[in-house]
């Protein structure tokens, strides 16, 4: 492979020596509780069919690690004789209220059935949490009320899976896909389907949702969103999904998420045989200055470097105060028993971007930088190999909605691995920062293993850096980036 330092690594959720399974990985970060929540499938096995309940392992960040809680399974996110999937978890910032979407289907009946006899039997259904996750709702079943009479012309269903955003209007985004039914014989037998993404989303803090409509003209299923910025200002939806096509399509709503533009074909961006999900995150660009021309004046080379990573840039330099492009922590302690004075304290937002997001605004800087928007930058995951589901690895973008932008992957995870949820992060570590500014970090909860990708679920952090470090590049070898020790229980450190 092209890189060879890989994050650390700490499993929470393990195959069963009776079979159960986890599969189907979901990961949200609550910034005023310090909190990453991580949801799971509860399969009898590997099989769709065999899924079961949801389960949830909650984790606190303590500057340069995260200590997780024992798995538990969320017990009223199911309706009875029905097997719940897809976990997509929402945070509405405005409220404090936790959503967690997934879908039910009745029994052990597979998705093929409805594609073939086009009976949709799945339902849409909610619990929400207003204690970061401790306790929840009763499941509320949103199919009728949501989607109505429209569900005939779809032979089924489902969310995400992964996180949903919140728009800075304050609108709630769940990213979903359906296979339409086409055509149908005259027997009643369905004939032809077409997977279509697109979006559930409110306008009134979750008291009622409407669905907008579908990507247009490529085959897409499995999806997530992010909210782009551009530098002059101007915003975007961007979706990247799934696609039986041999690579990711991604497409653009100009209407937070109503209509879809058509769809692109992400030819960076492969996919193995019959797809896989991937997750895609957004974070607001660092502030980069330097001289857009050689010996020319020290300005935000946003606009001229969008394609570009900050660190090709010639005469690239930081700001001397402000925000630090990927800032490293500090390596940790030398024992492992050390323990923080307090947990960090919670920032309140009054700006909410995206409900993964730490901070909607880039830290202030004097001088220039006060007079453009900060351009929305997207890291995305996804196994890279065209082949087989293997090698789990990062792209980033700093112009997602150019589909050449990509970048070659970072493998963190070198064997069989498939599905995964990014989330970002803000770190609060004014001492690892150069002029104190926040550690831009990310983490990707993955599935993984030795001799399938369904053995584990894996959760890794690691900071814009490594990443700028580690993406194979035509360039200057660069060191190793950060390191990170693995601990011993249930603490885990995850950067240095």
């Amino acid at each position: 492979m092209g890189s060879r330092h890989f994050p650390a690594r700490t499993v929470l959720f393990e195959k069963e020596p009776a079979g159960v399974t986890y599969r189907v990985p979901a990961l949200l970060y609550l910034p005023r509780a310090a909190k990453l929540l991580a949801f799971a499938e509860e399969r009898l096995s590997t099989a769709d069919a065999h899924a079961n309940l949801l389960a949830l392992r909650r984790g606190t960040v303590y500057g340069s690690y995260v200590e997780w809680e024992d798995m538990r399974v969320l017990e009223t996110a199911t309706l009875q004789h029905h097997r719940s999937m897809n976990p997509c978890p929402l945070y509405d910032e405005f409220t404090g209220t936790l959503f967690l979407f997934f879908i039910t289907v009745p029994g052990r009946t597979p998705e093929a059935y409805q594609l073939v006899t086009g009976q949709n039997v799945t339902r849409l259904c909610c619990v929400t949490s207003d204690d970061q996750g401790l306790s929840w709702s009763t499941a509320t079943d949103l199919t009728q009320q949501v989607i109505g009479g429209a569900i005939k012309d779809w032979a089924t269903f489902a969310l995400g899976p992964g996180h949903g955003i919140q728009l800075r209007s304050g609108r709630l985004l769940v990213p979903a896909y359906s296979y339409h039914i086409d055509r149908k014989e005259c027997f009643g037998q369905l004939c032809k389907t077409t997977p279509h993404s697109f979006a559930f989303y409110s306008d009134d803090h979750g008291r009622g949702w409407r669905f907008g409509e579908f990507i247009p003209n490529l085959q897409t299923g499995e999806c997530q969103l992010v909210s782009v910025d551009e530098e002059d200002g101007s915003n975007v939806l961007y979706c990247n999904a799934r696609s039986p096509l041999g690579f990711r399509v991604q497409a653009l709503s100009t209407d937070d998420g109503a209509v879809f533009h058509g769809g692109q074909l992400v030819q960076r961006l492969v996919e193995p045989p019959h797809g896989c999900h991937g997750s895609v995150i957004g974070f607001p660009a660092p502030f980069v200055y330097g001289p857009a021309v050689p010996g020319g004046p020290v300005v935000p080379l946003w606009g001229s470097a969008r394609r570009l990573l900050p660190g090709m840039l010639p005469g690239f330099r930081y700001p001397p105060s402000g925000q630090a492009a990927g800032d490293e922590l500090p390596a940790p302690a030398t024992s492992s028993h050390r323990e923080p004075a307090e947990p960090p304290t919670p920032e309140r937002h009054s700006r909410p971007h995206g409900i993964t997001s730490a901070r909607g605004d880039p830290v202030a800087t004097p001088g220039p930088a006060a007079f453009f928007q900060a351009p929305t930058w997207v890291l995305y995951s996804h196994p890279t190999s065209s082949m087989s589901r293997v090698n789990m690895g990062v792209h980033l973008s700093t112009f997602p909605r150019d589909a050449e932008s990509w970048t070659e992957p970072w493998v963190i995870y070198e064997g069989p691995s498939a599905y995964s949820d990014l989330a970002y992060v803000e770190l609060p570590c004014h001492e690892a920062s150069i002029a104190g500014g926040p550690a831009v970090a990310f983490a990707c909860l993955y599935e993984n293993g030795t001799q399938s990708p369904y053995e584990q679920i894996s959760f890794s952090m690691f900071t814009l850096r490594d990443v700028l470090q580690n993406i194979p590049l035509t360039a200057p070898q660069r060191d190793g980036g950060s390191r990170c020790r693995r601990k011993r229980g249930r603490r885990s450190c995850c950067l240095s």
